[in-house]
C-alpha cells in the first residue's frame, strides 16, 4: 500500500467550510457572533417600539385618546396596523406606555437626587425641573389625562401607584428641606399639591411652536418655586 503525504495547512489560510460557502469572520479573526446579531435586532426593536409610543403620544395630544385609532398611528408611521400590534397589544397599553415614558425621567431624577450632597431644596429643584420638562414634552398630555380615559381597573391601579410615588417623593424632599433649613416651614402635603398642580397645568397650554422651549419654561417655573420655598429673612425690629 502506498503512503500518501498529508500537507499541513499553510499558515494564514483557513480550511474551507463544509458547505463550500466562504466563511465570514469578524475583526478578531473568528466567526461572527450570533449574539451580536441578536443584540442588534433587540436594539432595532426597541427603537421601533419607541417610535410607536411617540407617534401615539403625538396623536393623543392632537386628537384625544378616544378619537385616535391604531390605524391613525400606523398611518403616521407608514406601517400596517399588524405592525403596531407587534409592539403593543392594544390602544390602552399604548396610553399606559406613553404615561410610563413620561414619568420615568421624573423617577430617574428622584434616584439621582438621592446621590447629591446638596441641601434638599436644590435636590427638589432638580426633580421639579425634570417634571416640568416632561410636562412640556409630547408625553405631558398623557400624564395628566390618562386617568380620565376609562382604563381597566388593573391599569388604573398601576398609574395611581406611580403617581403616588411621585407625590410622596416631593413631600419627602419638602420635609427634608424644612429639617435642613433650606425650605421655609410649610405643610408638605399642600405644598406638594401646589407644585405638582402648577407643573401639570403646563400640559394643558404648552405647544411646541411657542416662543419658549420646554427647558426654558422649566427654568422659569423653578425660579418662581425657589423664591417661594427658600427661608425668609427675619424682619428687623
Amino acid at each position: 500500500m502506498s503512503s500518501r503525504r498529508v500537507r499541513a495547512p499553510t499558515a494564514g489560510k483557513t480550511k474551507p467550510p463544509l458547505d463550500g460557502k466562504p466563511l465570514q469572520v469578524n475583526s478578531g479573526g473568528g466567526p461572527p457572533s450570533p449574539w451580536r446579531a441578536s443584540r442588534e435586532r433587540q436594539h432595532d426593536r426597541e427603537v421601533k417600539r419607541e417610535a410607536v409610543i411617540r407617534a401615539a403620544a403625538h396623536a393623543f395630544n392632537h386628537k384625544g385618546y378616544h378619537n385616535t385609532s391604531l390605524d391613525d398611528i400606523a398611518a403616521a408611521l407608514e406601517v400596517t396596523k399588524p405592525t403596531v400590534y407587534y409592539y403593543v397589544s392594544n390602544k390602552e397599553q399604548l396610553l399606559f406606555e406613553c404615561f410610563v415614558a413620561g414619568i420615568e425621567p421624573v423617577r430617574a431624577a428622584f434616584r439621582e437626587a438621592r446621590s447629591l450632597d446638596v441641601p434638599a431644596r436644590e435636590r427638589l429643584n432638580a426633580v421639579l425641573r425634570n417634571y416640568a420638562k416632561t410636562m412640556a414634552s409630547e408625553f405631558g398630555w398623557c400624564m395628566v389625562r390618562v386617568e380620565d380615559q376609562d382604563l381597566s381597573p388593573v391599569m388604573s391601579s398601576h398609574i395611581k401607584a406611580m403617581k403616588s410615588e411621585i407625590d410622596q417623593g416631593i413631600r419627602r424632599l419638602i420635609r427634608e428641606g424644612v429639617q435642613d433649613g433650606s425650605i421655609h416651614p410649610c405643610d408638605p402635603k399642600m405644598t406638594a399639591f401646589a407644585l405638582a398642580g402648577s407643573l401639570n397645568w403646563i400640559a394643558h397650554w404648552y405647544r411646541e411652536n411657542q416662543s419658549m422651549t420646554g427647558a426654558e419654561i422649566a427654568d422659569a417655573f423653578i425660579t418662581v418655586f425657589d423664591n417661594g420655598l427658600q427661608p425668609r429673612r427675619a424682619a428687623r425690629s
